[in-house]
C-alpha cells in the first residue's frame, strides 16, 4: 500500500467530508429510498432509481475517502526548517518571465489539488518543476498551452 503525501489541512477536509457523507447526506439518501418505495413498482420508480444511483456515489466516495485517510502520509511543512528548497505542502511565489505577473501556487496531494485555488498537485508538471528547486531558480514548465518559465521569488512553510 503506498504512501500518499497529505497536508494536514488537506487531510481536515476529508475527515470533515466523511463525517457529513456518514452523518448528513447518508441518512437522506436513506429516508429517500425508503419514501421512493413506498410509491409501490420500482421497475417505474424513477425517484427510487436515482435515490440508489446517489446512494451508490456516495458509498463509493466514502470508501475512496477511507482509502485516502489510510494511506496518508501527513506532511507538516510548519514542523520543516524553511532552507529555501520547494518541497511537498510549501507555498511558492514566482513570477512568471513573459508576462511579470506574480503567482503564488500551494504543492498539495491529489485529493487537495485545485488548479482556480493555485493548490497544484505534486506530481503535476507544475509541480514536478518546482520540487526540489530553491529562492531564485529559473523553472522552465512544459504545460498544455505551452512552455512557461518562472522565477521563484520565495518559499514559504505555512
Amino acid at each position: 500500500m503506498e504512501k500518499e503525501p497529505i497536508t494536514i489541512s488537506g487531510l481536515k477536509k476529508l475527515k470533515a467530508e466523511l463525517e457529513e457523507l456518514k452523518n448528513i447526506k447518508r441518512p437522506k439518501i436513506v429516508s429517500a429510498i425508503a419514501e421512493a418505495r413506498s410509491h409501490g413498482d420500482l421497475k417505474e420508480n424513477a425517484e427510487y432509481h436515482a435515490a440508489k444511483e446517489q446512494q451508490a456515489q456516495m458509498e463509493s466516495r466514502v470508501i475512496a475517502i477511507n482509502d485516502i485517510i489510510a494511506r496518508a502520509n501527513v506532511i507538516d511543512v510548519t514542523k520543516i526548517e524553511n532552507n529555501g528548497n520547494v518541497v511537498f505542502g510549501s507555498t511558492v511565489n514566482l513570477k512568471d518571465l513573459e508576462t511579470d505577473q506574480k503567482i503564488k501556487y500551494k504543492i498539495v496531494g491529489q485529493d487537495e489539488a485545485d488548479a482556480s485555488k493555485n493548490l497544484i498537485y505534486f506530481q503535476s508538471p507544475i509541480g514536478k518543476a518546482l520540487i526540489g528547486k530553491k529562492i531564485e531558480d529559473l523553472v522552465s514548465v512544459k504545460t498544455p498551452s505551452g512552455e512557461r518559465n518562472f522565477e521563484i521569488l520565495s518559499v514559504e512553510y505555512i
